[in-house]
């Protein structure tokens, strides 16, 4: 999809009050495009609408959960009330959770399970039927991780969810394919963003050391949310179906398909070393 010019288009970006979501929502609105955000944070997303409209685009925000179906389908009725169809789709709000399985409550499951996976579901449920009856093509940008083909038990149910993002993407690139509709999942390595402070910690994780180290870590990485809002971009423009973002996503994807017994033994140890 070629994204010199956005004049005219419309993107829809979810969990768009920070982050990643920021930062690719301000992305679309310098090449032109109008933009749709919404999230649960309402400061945060107010302050995002008005960055969007001081580019010259214009901001459509709204208070939406997006592992709320009701809400998603009320938000979906608003959005094609202004316009047919959003030309892009961007799943990207997300949480985590840090720790092992047998120490993850079934409370825990249904929070991320509803916002990870289901929000997923939810957004290209309510929002691409239409992209493809309008017959206009487009693009659906899905936000899985790293993690969604790297697991180690630290992080189970994380895995989980963006395991299932990925694998949904793999289907609907083939489904929608013949639409002129194509489908990115974006599987980012270690980004400093909010994710980190707000995720939750269960188990042998959940101590606030735990949580410092983990929150310090990222800020050393220093890769920033803008930087991946602009690999995004590109990989949009190249129609790629995965695309890892920062040196560690892209080792890691290679060690999965060329060497998965190392990247056990470095999951192995990752898993050691967050529980120690």
């Amino acid at each position: 999809m070629k994204l010199d010019s956005l004049v005219g288009k419309t993107v829809l970006v979810t969990g768009a009050a920070s982050g990643i979501g920021l930062e690719t929502a301000l992305a679309f609105a310098r090449r032109g495009a109008d933009l749709v955000v919404c999230d649960v944070d309402e400061s945060g997303l107010a302050a995002a609408g008005k960055r969007i409209e001081e580019l010259g685009s214009r901001a459509f925000t709204h208070r939406v959960d997006v592992s709320s179906e009701e809400e998603m389908r009320a938000f979906a009725v608003e959005v094609h009330g202004r316009v047919e169809a959003v030309d892009i789709l961007m799943n990207n709000a997300g949480v985590a959770i840090g720790g092992p399985f047998l120490s993850t409550s079934l409370e825990d499951w249904n929070w991320i399970l509803g916002i990870n996976t289901m929000g997923v579901v939810h957004g290209c449920h309510h929002f691409v039927p239409r992209m493809v009856e309008r017959g206009q093509g487009g693009h659906v940008i899905n936000v899985s991780s790293a993690a969604g083909y790297s697991a180690t038990s630290a992080l189970a149910a994380y895995n989980a969810t963006k395991f299932s993002v990925l694998g949904l993407s793999e289907a609907l690139w083939e489904e929608l394919r013949p639409h002129g509709i194509g489908v990115t999942a974006v599987c980012p390595g270690l980004i400093d963003t909010p994710i980190t402070r707000n995720a939750r910690l269960v188990g042998d994780m959940d101590k606030p050391e735990r949580r410092e180290e983990m929150v310090s870590t990222y800020q050393r990485r220093a890769y920033t949310p803008d930087r991946v809002a602009k690999n995004i971009l590109k990989a949009v423009e190249k129609n790629r179906l995965v695309a890892p973002i920062s040196p560690e996503a892209w080792a890691l994807y290679y060690l999965k398909r060329f060497a998965p017994w190392l990247l056990r033994r470095i999951s192995l140890a990752m898993a050691k070393r967050a529980t120690q």
